[in-house]
Order: C-alpha cells, then sequence, then structure tokens
C-alpha cells in the first residue's frame, strides 16, 4: 500500500510538471510544484441506507449525473464490497450536513451505503462486510470511535437512516461508535439535554429533530422528539463516555 501510494504520489508531481501553466481569472502566473502536501484525511465514517429494493437500483442511482449523488462504497445484502469513489475524492453522500464544528461532511467523511430499503432488518453477512471494511478505514486513518455516524446524526432535519434495524450496539462492540448500555446514571440536576446534543456533536438548531436522530441511533424503540427519563439518562452517560 505505502508503495503504491508513493507511486501516486511521485506520478501526480511529474504530471504537474508536464502541465500547462495554469491562469487564474486570466491573470498569468507561474507552476512550481511542491512535494510538501499530502492527500486528503478522512475524519469521519457516514454510514446509510440506499432506500432501494436491490443493489442494481442503488447502482444506478449512485451512477446517475442527473442524481449528484454517490458514496465511496456500496455493500450489497450478499456483503459484496463495491467501491464507487475514490478514498481521496469527495463524494457526494451527505448533503447538507453538520457535526460539531464541521459543516460540510462530505469533505471530512468516506460515505458507506448499505443496499437495503430501509423497512427489512440488516442481513448478518451484510453487517460482518461492513465490520471488515470499517475496521480497515480505521487502521489506515486512525479514526475516532465516536466519528462512526448515520446520516440522520449529521442531517437530523432531513434523513432518517440508516433506519432503526440497523445494529449500532454490533458496531460499538468493535469499536465503532459510542454505546451505554443500561442501566443508565441518573443526570445531576444542571443537567441541559439540549446543550449535551449540542455537545456530542448534533446540530440543535432544530431540537426536536436532533432528539429524533438521537433516539434513532441508540433508542429506535423510543422514535420521538422528546426525552424520557431513559433517554436523558443515556445521553447523560453518552456524554460522559465522549468526553473520556
Amino acid at each position: 500500500m505505502f508503495a503504491t501510494r508513493t507511486f501516486l504520489l511521485v506520478l501526480s508531481l511529474a504530471l504537474a510538471a508536464c502541465a500547462p501553466v495554469p491562469q487564474r481569472a486570466g491573470i498569468p502566473t507561474t507552476w512550481q510544484g511542491s512535494p510538501n502536501f499530502s492527500e486528503r484525511k478522512p475524519n469521519f465514517v457516514v454510514i446509510h441506507h440506499t432506500g432501494d429494493d436491490s443493489v442494481d437500483q442503488a447502482l444506478r442511482a449512485l451512477a446517475d449525473p442527473a442524481r449528484s449523488v454517490s458514496a465511496h462504497y456500496l455493500i450489497g445484502r450478499d456483503g459484496t464490497i463495491i467501491q464507487l469513489v475514490d478514498e481521496r475524492a469527495r463524494a457526494w453522500h451527505s448533503g447538507e450536513s453538520k457535526w460539531g464544528a464541521d459543516t460540510d461532511l462530505n469533505s471530512a467523511s468516506l460515505g458507506v451505503e448499505l443496499d437495503n430499503n430501509g423497512r427489512e432488518p440488516f442481513s448478518d453477512v451484510q453487517i460482518s462486510a461492513l465490520l471488515r471494511l470499517l475496521a480497515d478505514i480505521r487502521e489506515r486513518y486512525h479514526i475516532p470511535v465516536a466519528n462512526f455516524l448515520g446520516h440522520a446524526d449529521v442531517a437530523p432535519r432531513r434523513k432518517t437512516d440508516p433506519s432503526r434495524y440497523f445494529p449500532w450496539k454490533a458496531l460499538a462492540d468493535h469499536g465503532f461508535g459510542l454505546w451505554c448500555d443500561p442501566p443508565f446514571p441518573q443526570p445531576p440536576l444542571a443537567f441541559d439535554a439540549t446543550a449535551t446534543l449540542r455537545a456530542l456533536g448534533y446540530d440543535t438548531g432544530d431540537v426536536g429533530a436532533a432528539i429524533r436522530a438521537f433516539n434513532l441511533h441508540f433508542l429506535p424503540d423510543e422514535l420521538s422528539s422528546a426525552l424520557t427519563e431513559r433517554s436523558r439518562g443515556l445521553l447523560y452517560c453518552l456524554y460522559q463516555k465522549a468526553d473520556r
């Protein structure tokens, strides 16, 4: 892998040296290639479901110029992993999105689509393939545990994927994403749920949407825009884990 990347770097410099002098707003400039740069390094993984009934439908949508939608990887129901976009490139999978201070997740993440219509459980073989892919990505980019997210997490006003059937706990058991098992701790009296959601990364411009996305991820049996005593305790537990 290292030899391949080194070759690509040398090749890109060689091609750059042969490129014509670039023009900037009609102003002649001089090109002097520098070796002091690196490839785009993703810091997040955003997981989606396709909403389609087959991998062929998904492939057509993800390669349709009129749709302007793509992802780095698509995983079929049978566990087949298809790469659609080079990891160094910016795939168009998250759209208008926000997590913490990052307001353009497309530029900071890798997108993984799962062949699933949103109304069915994810197959064991598909999740096994996803775990293998995420392990490879984590090893190469050192992505933090908390930065494995769902589309709904980063776009809570617009998206609800991956669906309530997605096994977030299974991912967290392998080190991909935060998780807390009950019993949950009692939050302190001064606990501010909205501020805590924002501290985790959620966009709280629409608090109800942020809560729904939180519940979809962590408590899919409580799909509402309000926090219960149970979900408040879970939120506090996750905040403590993220703060370590």
